[in-house]
């Protein structure tokens, strides 16, 4: 018998490696919905579904490792990031899903709510949260709907040497801003945004400025979560460092 691995575990799921199988357990069985179908649909490599019995999906493990670790140095080549950007690429030109994804409004909203209760709660410095917000306020804005993953953060595309060997993870998969997926991908490794952009195709597709503003803004809206749920934000390398980088102006 395998020895059972604890990958994450909090109040909303959790997910467990058993040998060559992860078993993943949701409360919300919608979004289990949504990542089964998002990953029929999407045009890179995804886990195979092994079986599903309600609350508990299991999935082949993917060969090769994370691409890295918010926090952590990554290991991967520029030519692996840049093959990350390739696969962004092709998941955007795909058909969209035919659900719907986050709309500005809900957005904006989630913004005004996270940053006052970090104000109020005296979580962050009020000039970090106050230009911060300012530049977040750049990613509200119209974009054309294309077929994101939603949660593209480094922990979730498997590189196997320079290939990407799969993308794990779709529960947030939905119509939304492509520049969404390239910033939660580089959340942390801006230094990785030049080769993810090269991989993803024409610089005319990549505002760097947009990508920025959703650095500010995932971070500001994810604290108060990764609080509640037994995570540090304020660990180095992570969401509050990289809300601080924007004191800089880099």
């Amino acid at each position: 018998m395998d020895e059972i691995e604890i990958v994450v575990a909090h109040q909303e799921r959790a997910t467990l490696r058993v040998g060559d199988v992860f078993l993943k357990v949701d409360t919300d069985q919608t979004r289990t919905d949504v990542e089964v179908a998002a990953m029929a649909l999407a045009p890179v490599p995804t886990p195979e579904v092994l079986w599903r019995k309600p609350p508990v999906l299991a999935l082949a493990a993917l060969p090769g490792t994370a691409l890295g670790r918010l926090g952590e140095p990554s290991a991967a080549s520029p030519a692996a990031w840049a093959a990350a950007g390739a696969a962004a690429r092709a998941l955007h030109d795909a058909p969209l899903p035919p659900w719907p994804g986050p709309c500005l409004d809900d957005l904006a909203s989630a913004l005004d709510a996270e940053c006052s209760w970090l104000l109020t709660h005296e979580v962050l410095p009020r000039d970090l949260i106050t230009r911060n917000r300012r530049i977040a306020e750049d990613a509200l804005r119209p974009w054309t709907p294309v077929f994101t993953h939603g949660d593209l953060q480094v922990a979730h595309v498997f590189v196997d040497g320079d290939e990407i060997s799969g993308v794990i993870d779709w529960s947030e998969a939905g119509r939304g801003d492509a520049l969404f997926d390239l910033a939660v991908l580089t959340l942390g490794y801006e230094e990785r945004l030049a080769d993810v952009a090269a991989g993803y195709g024409s610089d005319a597709d990549v505002d760097m400025d947009v990508i920025r503003a959703w650095w500010s803004l995932r971070s500001l809206t994810a604290v108060r979560w990764l609080v509640e749920h037994g995570f540090d934000p304020s660990a180095p390398g992570c969401e509050v460092d990289v809300l601080r980088a924007r004191m800089r102006g880099t």
